[in-house]
């Protein structure tokens, strides 16, 4: 009884944005300034949230949790570190662009175009 009450308290629970950040560091090994960089906000704030004193504006978690499915399809075909390096490296079906540069632009829908492309196997 004792430890359902404890797990009720919301200091007990799990942080939704913590979870989604450690994903993100687990399955694209994107590291928290990576993700500071992309959602154009401080490593202290990403540690904020990560603790659970701060939570990203509605806007910012938009991005987060696109980021988010991007990696999460990543995953299907690169291991953590492989991922990350494909978000950062230019695409010539992205017309030379960075992944990374377009998610944080709100261009997602084309990235994830180029990762359907991967499942397809014509991506060349």
């Amino acid at each position: 009884m004792v430890a359902i009450h404890a797990l009720s308290e919301p200091s007990q629970r799990p942080h939704a944005i913590a979870a989604l950040i450690d994903n993100l560091r687990v399955r694209g090994g994107l590291k928290a300034s990576d993700i500071a960089n992309i959602a154009a906000v401080s490593p202290a704030t990403v540690s904020r949230w990560v603790a659970g004193t701060a939570t990203p504006h509605p806007r910012t978690q938009l991005l987060i949790s696109d980021l988010r499915y991007v990696v999460d399809r990543l995953a299907e075909f690169y291991e953590p570190g492989e991922a990350r390096l494909w978000l950062y490296s230019k695409h010539p079906l992205l017309k030379g662009e960075r992944a990374v540069d377009l998610i944080h632009g709100g261009r997602t829908d084309a990235v994830l175009g180029i990762i359907e492309s991967l499942a397809e196997g014509t991506y060349s």
